[in-house]
């Protein structure tokens, strides 16, 4: 009879490695639903945080502070009026009156004087669109202030609207909650700077929230001129600005979209306040002449990447700092929201040479103009 060995005992090795693999099987379970758990709780913790926001959207105030209309439609932007115009805005632009772009002369004596009456009025920003703006002097932007450097600027502030506005000179070293301060409904104010800081600045409402007040037009420039620039043969000032409406401003005038504001997706971005106006009524100068631009960026969110066509920025003082030399040959030159730019240039060829922010979706909303040098006819597009 044939014998067999018996079977070895199991090893406590073997043992061991069996209650292992149990042991890592029970937590790959339990980790497993516990991941799942969690995933289940974070989809259920969006869909309230989503709801609440929405929500929240739909009880989102209209209007923030009195004498201000601004539209949010439930927390979300209304669509984009880019380009609405009447059947007949060719007309209508070319019978607009072009705000001045021709640097003013400073005045003449030790002090300088600016009046400056607060309101709300209705204001043209493009053939046929209309808008409830805040204003200095009725217009955005207001009248264009020179001076030259060292002269006292002595200014008078009158608010004949309904809120609490005020006025902020960036060319000012002064304190700004005494000069700067608020002014109620039918009240007025003085107070007076040095214009020691040659370059060209901002001038704009600083009640807060500033960024509405800006926004709804109530920005310009000031140019305070050191004696010792080259000659400048011909001197244009561009304010940039964004607009953005709560409706298209057509059958009647539009006011801030907060939302828009907020996401800086304007309707328009202009040169002195109006699409287009330089298209239409180009600004102009003689061939070999130096052409100078004062050039402010009042935003209140956008830059302004200043370019003229067909040449170059012969002498671009940047920053607006008219202390240090320029730079030379410049291609394009940033002017950031707030802030200001000088630039020459000398054109010696007839033609005609838009000036643009090269941010081209601005020259989209009509942020562009031409400069006619010499006795041209026709225009361009850019």
């Amino acid at each position: 009879m044939t014998s067999y060995p018996a079977p070895a005992p199991a090893s406590d090795g073997g043992a061991v490695f069996k209650l292992l693999s149990l042991f890592l099987g029970l937590v790959v379970v339990v980790m497993g639903s516990f991941g799942l758990w969690l995933a289940l709780s974070a989809q259920h913790a969006s869909d309230d945080a989503h709801r609440a926001a929405d929500n929240a959207a739909q009880t989102k105030p209209a209007a923030t502070m009195p004498g201000m209309a601004t539209s949010v439609q439930a927390g979300r932007a209304t669509p984009s009026f880019a380009g609405a115009a009447p059947a007949n805005a060719d007309a209508l632009a070319m019978a607009h009156v072009a705000y001045p772009a021709t640097l003013p002369a400073a005045p003449a004596g030790a002090v300088a004087n600016v009046r400056l009456t607060i309101g709300h009025d209705v204001v043209s920003i493009a053939p046929g669109v209309k808008y409830e703006a805040w204003t200095f002097d009725g217009i955005a932007p207001a009248p264009v202030v020179h001076v030259r450097q060292g002269q006292l600027v002595h200014v008078t502030l009158k608010n004949s609207s309904p809120m609490p506005h005020s006025v902020d000179f960036h060319a000012a070293r002064i304190a700004p909650n005494l000069a700067f301060a608020d002014i109620a409904p039918g009240a007025s104010k003085t107070f007076s700077f040095r214009a020691n800081d040659p370059g060209v600045y901002m001038v704009h409402c600083g009640t807060a929230p500033a960024f509405v007040h800006i926004a709804n037009g109530m920005y310009f420039a000031i140019v305070v001129e050191p004696p010792n620039l080259p000659h400048a043969d011909v001197n244009y000032v561009l304010v940039a600005s964004e607009w953005y409406l709560n409706k298209p401003g057509l059958t009647g005038p539009a006011s801030l979209d907060l939302v828009k504001a907020e996401q800086m997706t304007p309707d328009w971005v202009t040169w002195n306040g109006y699409a287009g106006q330089y298209k239409t009524h180009p600004l102009t100068a003689q061939p070999g002449q130096t052409v100078r631009f004062w050039v402010v960026d009042a935003g209140p969110s956008l830059n302004t990447e200043f370019h003229v066509v067909g040449t170059l920025l012969n002498r671009a003082w940047l920053n607006a700092d008219l202390v240090d030399a320029p730079q030379h040959d410049i291609q394009t030159a940033i002017v950031p929201a707030g802030g200001g730019g000088v630039f020459d240039v000398k054109i010696d060829r007839p033609g005609i040479y838009p000036f643009v922010s090269h941010s081209f979706a601005s020259v989209m909303l009509g942020e562009v103009g031409l400069l006619k040098v010499g006795d041209v006819s026709g225009t361009m597009n850019h």
